[in-house]
């Protein structure tokens, strides 16, 4: 089973959490057991796992990835000028597998599943692939 979906952003960095559209779809998939895995379909869009209860964490994600990959730096050669947003997704993931049970991811209490925006806006797609165990 597979599915692809679409993503609208806002902003040039961004966490969107994605979670309950998954989760939605699994559950009219009629799915039981297995593994969902969430891949992103672009080079400069990630996916991730992270913390749902606290806005900030996002925040802080951006941010401290921001430090580490600054969007302008001098000795940068990527003519597009957006190497940070490709060195951003090569350090989170293109993609995530989580576990389903009983037709429920398996996520811990805080856990969320993020589309992670380095080179927006734009509208954006994710796909999730079932296999079944």
């Amino acid at each position: 089973m597979f599915n692809t979906f679409s993503v609208k952003t806002h902003s040039r960095d961004e966490m969107i959490e994605i979670t309950e559209e998954v989760q939605k779809w699994i559950s009219s998939q009629s799915f039981n057991s297995g593994i969902a895995v969430v891949s992103s379909k672009h080079t400069t869009a990630g996916i991730t796992v992270n913390e749902n209860a606290d806005p900030d964490v996002k925040t802080d994600f951006l941010r401290r990835l921001d430090e580490v990959f600054p969007w302008d730096h001098p000795k940068d050669r990527h003519m597009e000028g957006n190497t940070a947003s490709h060195m951003k997704v090569s350090t989170v993931g293109h993609a995530q597998t989580i576990p389903v049970q009983d037709g429920e991811l398996v996520l811990g209490t805080w856990q969320g599943i993020y589309f992670c925006e380095f080179d927006g806006p734009r509208t954006r797609q994710y796909t999730v692939t079932l296999i079944s165990s």
